[in-house]
């Protein structure tokens, strides 16, 4: 079970990376700058899809990993 629970977290991890990585900010450098003064944007399409299957694997990897600490402590 510690197995399954650890390959599962490494997994989901790499899901989360990946995910992450795929979102597109379309500012570049500026948005290092400061924030764009009066543009509001709403996400549509892909761009929403990733950004709730990002909230949706880092729960998953919130609760494996509390799992894993509950089950199988450091020792």
């Amino acid at each position: 079970m510690q197995t399954t629970l650890s390959i599962l977290q490494i997994v989901v991890s790499v899901l989360l990376i990946i995910v992450v990585l795929l979102q597109n900010r379309g500012s570049g450098l500026s948005g290092a700058f400061g924030p764009q003064a009066g543009v509001f944007r709403t996400r549509r399409g892909l761009e929403r899809i990733l950004f709730r299957v990002t909230i949706a694997l880092t729960v998953v990897f919130l609760v494996v990993a509390l799992l894993n600490v509950r089950f199988y402590p450091a020792v």
